[in-house]
């Protein structure tokens, strides 16, 4: 079976919930042998995760997640946000103004990583990872009122650890991590 024998077609959609920035519908699909499923969808603009290091330290972010039922430790991210016309932001300028609005840092350097779906079976969520250096504080930064989390700035060998060991839960942070890993094993990063 050749990969093309994989392919769906949609030939019914069904709207069930439009959001602040999430949409989910049931697409009715036919197979390559011509019987039809079901798919529930959710579409999702599209997000941005950053590794962001400060003096040898990667800054972490400690917030609740209702559908996790707890808080969890993560690395900065967000979702891109749709302009008037329904087009999303540039995931570059999404991803400085996340870190920005997080944690309170700006960053003199960019590296993107790569990008991959969250949870593809379900959701249309693209990710876009980024490595910000030369990380620095933002005079005067106050976060945003609907910013309800608690910044954590974790020696960069520990947080790599938290990969394996359990502490981290979400698929960007163990990538993140993993990614960060990798670069410093290659000598591509200086964690300082």
């Amino acid at each position: 079976m050749d990969d093309e024998q994989l392919v769906e077609t949609t030939i019914a959609s069904r709207p069930i919930h439009t959001g602040r920035y999430l949409s989910v519908r049931v697409d009715t699909v036919l197979d390559a042998d011509g019987r039809e499923h079901t798919r529930d969808i959710i579409e999702h603009p599209g997000a941005v995760a950053v590794v962001a290091i400060l003096d040898g330290r990667v800054l972490m972010v400690h917030q609740y997640r209702s559908p996790a039922g707890r808080v969890l430790v993560e690395i900065p991210a967000g979702t891109l946000e749709r302009g008037p016309g329904g087009a999303t932001e540039d995931p570059a300028l999404a991803a400085a103004r996340e870190l920005g609005e997080e944690t309170g840092c700006a960053a003199g350097s960019w590296r993107h990583l790569g990008a991959f779906y969250t949870a593809p079976g379900f959701a249309q969520e693209y990710m876009h990872l980024y490595l910000a250096t030369d990380v620095t504080p933002i005079a005067g930064h106050v976060p945003d009122e609907d910013e309800r989390l608690r910044v954590e700035r974790v020696p960069w060998q520990v947080a790599v650890g938290w990969a394996t060991d359990g502490t981290l839960e979400d698929a960007k942070s163990l990538v993140g991590m993993m990614w960060l890993e990798r670069l410093i094993d290659a000598g591509e990063v200086d964690p300082g």
